[in-house]
């Protein structure tokens, strides 16, 4: 008896600890205290873990209802500047000067795949464009003006050294292209009509993969929109020069979020050793 009161008496004590501690903590410190209490759960009752979990679970879904956008930016903002911006007072007093890239990225807008992330990429390292499915469209001065000078001024002014098209699994713009009707027919404003940029690669995987299941269709058309987009960087005059020169390098890439994988190729579609970490 004296054990089952000691025990009520430490779940009581955490719960009125939490929610003392919610006035100065935020709701991510507080489930992070509790997960870690779970994870070394073998020092509590089977009671008392259940209760944690509980107790995490609702903190979870006060934490998903109480949401603050501009709290959470004020945060991220305050967590850069003290951990990063404080700390490499040479390195951003140099990009203060200017930027010098080395890499021209072409990734997608999905937020699971931030190639500064992935590649572990620090300010000044990549000039990056993010759209619906990682595609770099043909050369055209008015239906594509925005890809064209992005592209413009990473390889004419800023003088990149390689350009990088990077392309995911699971990619909603990709499912988006191979499920488009043949008819020319759309039920979208915009995106049907952009990730038609890449119907040569659809034609491809259709006719190559006929046989496979729409998901493993859609898996192999990741990568092969990635090369129609290789293709199409070379209809720009600068860069098809540049590339002449051996002064710039087109890489295709795609990287699996499943499995923690990424493959690398270059413009002849020589493929790198794949890299799993």
């Amino acid at each position: 008896m004296a054990g089952k009161f000691r025990k009520c008496m430490m779940l009581c004590c955490s719960r009125k600890l939490v929610r003392e501690e919610m006035g100065k903590d935020t709701y991510e410190e507080a489930i992070a205290g509790l997960k870690k209490l779970l994870s070394e759960k073998d020092q509590l009752g089977d009671v008392a873990a259940a209760k944690i979990r509980q107790l995490t679970a609702d903190l979870e879904a006060n934490a998903k209802k109480n949401f603050d956008p501009v709290e959470r930016i004020k945060t991220g903002f305050g967590h850069f500047k003290k951990e990063k911006y404080e700390k490499n007072p040479t390195l951003y007093g140099e990009l203060a000067k200017g930027q010098s890239p080395k890499f021209m990225v072409f990734a997608c807008a999905d937020s699971r795949v931030c190639p500064s992330v992935i590649l572990n990429f620090q300010p000044g390292e990549a000039f990056v464009v993010r759209n619906i499915a990682n595609m770099v469209p043909p050369y055209d001065q008015t239906k594509y003006s925005g890809a064209g000078a992005a592209i413009e001024y990473a390889v004419v002014h800023l003088k990149v050294e390689n350009i990088l098209v990077i392309g995911h699994s699971r990619c909603g713009g990709i499912k988006g292209l191979m499920s488009t009707g043949d008819d020319g027919t759309t039920s979208s404003d915009f995106i049907e009509d952009w990730v038609k940029i890449c119907l040569p690669a659809k034609a491809k995987i259709k006719a190559a993969c006929n046989g496979l299941d729409f998901d493993e269709q859609c898996a192999h058309l990741e990568k092969e929109a990635v090369n129609v987009s290789l293709g199409n960087l070379l209809t720009y005059p600068f860069v098809r020069e540049a590339v002449a020169k051996k002064t710039l390098a087109l890489k295709g890439g795609h990287y699996d979020f499943v499995k923690g994988s990424l493959e690398l190729w270059d413009l002849d579609f020589n493929l790198l050793p794949s890299l799993t970490i």
